[in-house]
């Protein structure tokens, strides 16, 4: 694990309620993580492994639905996703670290879902579910705050941003193809096998990520020095912030309420977020719908109707590397347009969104008996692109805007996401049966449709909503006073240099 350079040398000051205290503090900026490219990029891939383990295993049963009702001998669906998890668990790594948190969670996953392999009732089941989707939720909810500590540069971030967001859309494109072909062979116990298998190859490499939130590594290195020197006074600056119980409730754990329901920019994104997550999801209720009842698929046939999404997916990485080659050439010829924080990456999003809009209409309209299977199927390209797009422009503008709130930030998107994904399949069944294909996936294409306004907005008024923000306010202020420390530790050097 590499060495942080975070903790320069001790600084005597004087704090009001104590006689004396030493502040352990950091000279990078910002408390960014400083380590190789090398580890970050390494922390970056773990880190997607992770997601696509959490994202997978939220549809792992979506292919054998009705061999585990057979089994159970149940009729009616039931929900496996608890959203609150999301809520409940991002944030908590802005209070004690996003490693600890990360990897806590995901031995209660794996543990979990060993646990669904097993069961021997439905009600396990059910339980397992909500337990491993609780504990599941804390990486997607950790990634963003992940990529914003180890990444100052908005260029690799939004990258990093990218690779995650690839990731959250390759596992669930890849559970309805195995537990679709895995349960009719191997009964459907192998569908939570396999996932339990995924999930402990990935143990190896995420044992090795260290920590990255800088107040925690301060922290932690605060606590070495005292125990190395004996000095009680060494502290690091999150010791000296009030952490109690009665804090944590009412300041970290509501952050991402507050973003969301004050914060203009989280309840836009969020709600746009909220309902291309929420249409994903409804696919897997959609597509059997479609091509079971009308082609008249198999289960596993129709889980690889999936796949033209995963390529429309794969398209919209080489439409986002494109997009970042252009911003760069033009932040070199120093355009006036790339000094705007929304013109980086909401592009995208404008690209996007039609998309993702053509794609639905198409899906809806050519899917008849009438027409070869194919034709409905790739529709799922679009989608795939349309999808990406809106993820990586909106999360990376989540993260740029909000810094070091970001787990806070994606922790709001989440909530909202996995309310949407756990919501809307139930209304998929009936919406589909009473408006019939054509009309029910018009409906949804008419909803995106007036999604497709927010991005324009913040190209507009972006900078004007960020200034009223409370949070970006906050977060400049703690730029400007990082800055200012840094300035007179330079001149303190300089005066040291000359005596």
């Amino acid at each position: 694990m590499p060495k942080n350079d975070m903790i320069s040398k001790p600084k005597t000051t004087r704090h009001p309620f104590q006689t004396q205290y030493v502040e352990v503090w950091c000279d990078s900026s910002a408390t960014q993580l400083t380590i190789s490219q090398g580890w970050k990029a390494y922390i970056v891939l773990v880190v997607m492994l992770v997601v696509i383990n959490s994202t997978m295993g939220s549809a792992l049963p979506s292919g054998a639905i009705s061999y585990i009702g057979s089994y159970f001998n149940i009729t009616s669906e039931s929900t496996e996703i608890l959203p609150m998890s999301m809520y409940l668990l991002g944030p908590l790594s802005e209070q004690y670290g996003r490693r600890t948190l990360m990897l806590a969670t995901f031995f209660c996953y794996t543990v979990f879902t060993l646990g669904c392999a097993l069961t021997p009732t439905w009600g396990g089941l059910l339980a397992f579910r909500i337990l491993a989707g609780i504990n599941a939720s804390s990486p997607i909810s950790v990634s963003g705050g992940i990529y914003a500590d180890i990444y100052n540069d908005p260029v690799t971030r939004g990258r990093a941003m990218a690779v995650f967001t690839a990731g959250t859309c390759v596992g669930p494109l890849t559970a309805p193809i195995i537990s679709g072909y895995i349960s009719p062979i191997l009964g459907w116990r192998w569908t939570f096998w396999i996932g339990l298998i995924v999930a402990v190859a990935t143990w190896l490499p995420l044992i090795f990520v260290p920590e990255t939130y800088g107040p925690i590594i301060l922290l932690r290195r605060a606590q070495r020095l005292r125990k190395e020197t004996g000095n009680p006074e060494i502290f690091a600056p999150i010791e000296l912030e009030n952490r109690d119980l009665k804090q944590m409730i009412t300041v970290t754990l509501t952050r991402p309420l507050r973003m969301l329901f004050f914060e203009l920019i989280a309840l836009a994104a969020c709600s746009y977020l909220a309902l291309a997550y929420g249409i994903f999801y409804m696919y897997f209720e959609a597509y059997p719908i479609i091509f079971q009842g009308i082609y008249g698929q198999s289960t596993g046939v129709s889980g690889l109707m999936f796949l033209p999404i995963g390529i429309g997916a794969i398209l919209a990485i080489f439409v986002f590397l494109w997009w970042d080659a252009f911003l760069r050439k033009a932040q070199q010829a120093n355009k006036p347009w790339t000094k705007k924080e929304e013109s980086r990456r909401l592009p995208l999003a404008v690209i996007g969104g039609p998309l993702y809009v053509i794609s639905l209409f198409w899906l809806g309209w050519t899917s008849r008996e009438s027409i070869p299977f194919y034709v409905p199927m790739l529709a799922g390209i679009p989608f795939g692109m349309g999808f990406i797009l809106i993820f990586i422009a909106l999360l990376n503008y989540l993260t740029d805007a909000y810094e070091v709130f970001a787990a806070s930030a994606m922790a709001a998107s989440s909530c909202c996401r996995s309310l949407a994904g756990a919501v809307l399949p139930f209304a998929a069944g009936p919406m589909y049966t009473r408006l019939g294909v054509p009309w029910a996936s018009s409906l949804l294409a008419f909803l995106s449709l007036g999604m497709c306004a927010v991005p324009w907005v913040f190209l507009w008024k972006g900078d004007v909503i960020r200034e009223r923000s409370v949070f970006c306010r906050e977060l400049k202020e703690r730029k400007e006073v990082e800055r200012e420390k840094r300035e007179r530790e330079r001149m303190g050097r300089g005066g040291e240099e000359k005596v």
